[in-house]
């Protein structure tokens, strides 16, 4: 059962919203990123702005390239300290709407799981749209998840996998392991799911359309957007895979679903998790009030506090 009062505003910390409203006003000082060339706005992203600084690179971070279904597929690869014993592997999936964002853009969380769990961490660079709209990314995505569970077991010497992502990286995660299930026969080739802010429907779920035009992070718009990118016109945005909410998730690992509840994306977290609990998968769905789009993407003890129920998900999955 779900705890109500985790959406009654007033269980929403000052803090909290203290930082949406910081973001709020930091996106409403910046251009619109709908009215920029796509280049452009990669670029300020890499570079980070006021309303997302840039995170760090990690100096232990290396490139492995892959063979891909559309040429070499580059994977950025974070190992745990020597002092760490080695357990497992995690594959991350990168947020950025599909259009925006790389696999160099999050150093600090994947090297805190490698550190925390014990696990090679590699982050996925696929390919993005509009330039290759759907497959294009969840083809590499698959691509990159057969070949860790083959030849990459071997080569990092490891058995137990694990998979997720953030945003978009969280509904590519999903595809790929239905993907796994149904065109592989590795149903658990990995042996859970860490889901945070997923976007599982692409015809946009209620909370997507009511939303609106404030940009606490993304809005109605913004997301709307991404799913135009992605999928091209006369794609029906229901088909299951295309939207894995419309899926059968029987079958299918463990899975933390991590939520905030100002995020426009909270239908499309409230419905999976149920429909993953309702096919007798497992996990656990973490709700936190007020949290924004991603909002572990901003340091806080609310951020602190979620990133620490992940580290302890995919630890036991080991």
């Amino acid at each position: 059962m779900i705890d109500h009062a985790l959406f009654d505003p007033a269980t929403i910390d000052p803090e909290t919203l203290r930082l949406n409203a910081e973001i709020v006003a930091a996106h409403a000082a910046l251009p619109d990123p709908w009215s920029l060339p796509i280049e452009e706005v990669r670029a300020r992203r890499r570079a980070g702005t006021k309303a997302a600084p840039a995170m760090p690179h990690s100096a232990r971070a290396e490139w492995l390239t892959i063979e891909g279904p559309g040429g070499p597929l580059k994977l950025r690869v974070i190992r745990p300290k020597a002092t760490t014993k080695l357990r497992g592997a995690y594959l991350h999936i990168h947020r950025g709407g599909w259009v925006w964002g790389a696999a160099d853009e999050q150093d600090p969380w994947l090297e805190r799981i490698a550190d925390a769990c014990g696990f090679v961490v590699l982050s996925v660079e696929y390919r993005l749209a509009p330039e290759h709209p759907y497959p294009a990314a969840l083809q590499d995505c698959e691509a990159a998840a057969l070949w860790l569970a083959g030849p990459g077991r071997a080569e990092f010497g490891i058995h137990a996998l694990t998979i997720g992502g953030e945003s978009v990286g969280a509904h590519l995660a999903v595809m790929v392991l239905l993907r796994l299930r149904d065109r592989h026969n590795q149903p658990r080739a990995f042996r859970g799911a860490n889901l945070n802010a997923g976007f599982y429907d692409l015809g946009l779920t209620p909370s997507v359309r009511n939303w609106g035009d404030e940009r606490l992070v993304v809005n109605t718009l913004d997301l709307t957007k991404f799913a135009d990118g992605y999928v091209r016109e006369g794609i029906d945005r229901r088909r299951p895979d295309v939207s894995p909410i419309y899926a059968d998730l029987k079958g299918l690992p463990p899975a933390l679903f991590t939520i905030g509840t100002a995020d426009p994306l909270l239908d499309d977290t409230l419905y999976m998790s149920a429909r993953w609990a309702a096919a007798g998968n497992g996990g656990h769905t973490a709700i936190y009030p007020g949290g924004c789009h991603v909002f572990a993407r901003y340091p806080s003890p609310m951020s602190e506090r979620a990133l620490e129920l992940i580290d302890r998900f995919l630890m036991a999955l080991a």
